[in-house]
């Protein structure tokens, strides 16, 4: 999987974008935004790693320093997949979603991302369904395999439509974290005309887990 984050991200730096968000989502409803320079880790998980959201090369005076909220783990992933890539293709900043957030809440969001003449590039991150398998986070629940499986044709074909319509319920039922990220990218892309590849699709674990790049 791995492999094809850095693909990914290799799609998104080819863009020439001005400007590289990272979204994903967080516990509870609204949205935090994270400047450049936030820091971020994964001592809670037993990994004593700490994880700054920048690009390479910048120095260390022009990044953020005012004190602010810590990044939530997805960002936190967000951070080291740049780092380890990395990443000097455009600035960064973060912005976290709560996985409560409604549809219409997270569409209004995305859409308020894009501003005229500038080009964004958006690293979205989030899980699929922790409900799998009987030894997923959330034990086996019959529909996971099939939202997973149309969350990942959505994710291949760059379908707007199909993201914006993920029901917030039976999001929260599956463990699906990704659900309100998702939706957010929706509202930025509509009016686009992008096309999207997948590049990985797997449940280890029992959790479902995609790879998809737009361009």
């Amino acid at each position: 999987m791995r492999g094809a984050c850095a693909d990914a991200l290799s799609v998104l730096a080819a863009s020439r974008p001005d400007r590289l968000l990272v979204l994903g989502p967080v516990a509870g409803t609204g949205a935090v935004r994270h400047g450049e320079g936030a820091r971020g880790g994964f001592h809670g998980f037993g990994v004593p790693v700490t994880v700054r959201l920048t690009r390479m090369g910048l120095a260390e005076s022009a990044r953020t320093t005012e004190a602010g909220p810590a990044l939530p783990a997805s960002l936190a992933v967000g951070a080291w997949l740049l780092e380890h890539a990395a990443w000097a293709a455009a600035p960064v900043s973060g912005l976290a979603v709560g996985e409560e957030s409604g549809t219409k809440e997270c569409l209004a969001l995305g859409e308020s991302l894009r501003v005229p003449d500038e080009r964004l590039a958006v690293l979205v991150l989030g899980d699929g369904s922790a409900t799998r398998t009987v030894k997923a986070p959330g034990y086996l629940d019959e529909r996971a395999a099939p939202w997973d499986g149309a969350v990942a044709k959505a994710l291949a074909d760059a379908d707007i439509d199909t993201l914006a319509g993920l029901d917030p319920a039976t999001a929260r039922v599956l463990g699906c974290a990704g659900r309100a990220p998702w939706q957010v990218l929706a509202g930025a892309a509509r009016g686009t005309d992008l096309t999207g590849s997948l590049l990985y699709d797997e449940a280890p674990y029992g959790v479902g887990y995609f790879v998809a790049a737009w361009s």
